[in-house]
């Protein structure tokens, strides 16, 4: 199971993660409303873990954001003991559920598991931009009639620019979301792996391409 927790106070977010790993959850970590909203609409999560309170978006904010432009993935707000109209306010917005600090550990872990036994929402297997299918169950890039496979890095960087279409992403969060902060691999390792898909997406003949925006990164766009 793979979480989002946005959580601005660092310790507090750190130690949560720490718990949520230990019990083999898939946790990414954010510290403020814009990067939460950001990451919970560039990847697929199975829950969204949300403090009410943070930096340049609060937390109902990115709730209201996502659930206005039909996401459904669980919601579990954080609050504070003095957020009953905050706590309520969020119900309303579309959160599943909220819990209040300070809370314990069997206490969190109880409301994470509730929070994900909501039915599954359907996700489908292909995405599309221009000319181009990827195949999420295969990992296949396909355009006209032909099809061409990716590995693993390929994949998981392709399916970012495809959720992210004609969004300049930078080299810095593509390594990131794909290799990790703690990853040794050196940044020059996202070029490797973006001219392998220019070369994937030229020899399907597509007008789909992967262009570079000097200085920002690298974006995904339908060449007119």
């Amino acid at each position: 199971m793979r979480l989002l927790l946005a959580e601005d106070e660092k310790d507090l977010a750190r130690a949560l993660a720490a718990i949520l790993k230990h019990h083999s959850y898939e946790v990414d970590v954010v510290h403020n409303g814009e990067d939460a909203l950001f990451y919970a609409e560039s990847a697929e999560y199975d829950g969204l873990i949300l403090d009410i309170m943070m930096p340049k978006k609060s937390g109902l904010e990115v709730l209201d954001t996502l659930r206005k432009r039909g996401a459904q993935t669980p919601i579990l707000l954080l609050t504070a003991k003095n957020q009953l109209e905050d706590k309520v306010t969020g119900l309303d917005s579309g959160a599943d559920d909220y819990i209040t600090k300070p809370f314990d550990t069997p206490e969190l872990l109880a409301r994470v598991r509730s929070m994900l036994r909501r039915p599954a929402t359907y996700v489908s297997d292909t995405l599309t931009v221009g000319d181009v299918t990827l195949d999420r169950s295969n990992y296949l890039l396909q355009a006209n009639g032909q099809s061409i496979s990716l590995n693993n890095r390929e994949f998981q960087l392709m399916e970012m620019f495809f959720l992210n279409s004609n969004q300049v992403l930078s080299k810095e969060l593509i390594m990131d979301r794909i290799w990790g902060l703690e990853s040794e691999a050196e940044i020059n390792v996202v070029w490797v792996n973006i001219s392998s898909l220019r070369k994937k997406l030229q020899q399907l003949e597509s007008k789909v391409k992967i262009s570079a925006q000097r200085g920002l990164g690298y974006k995904l766009e339908v060449d007119a």
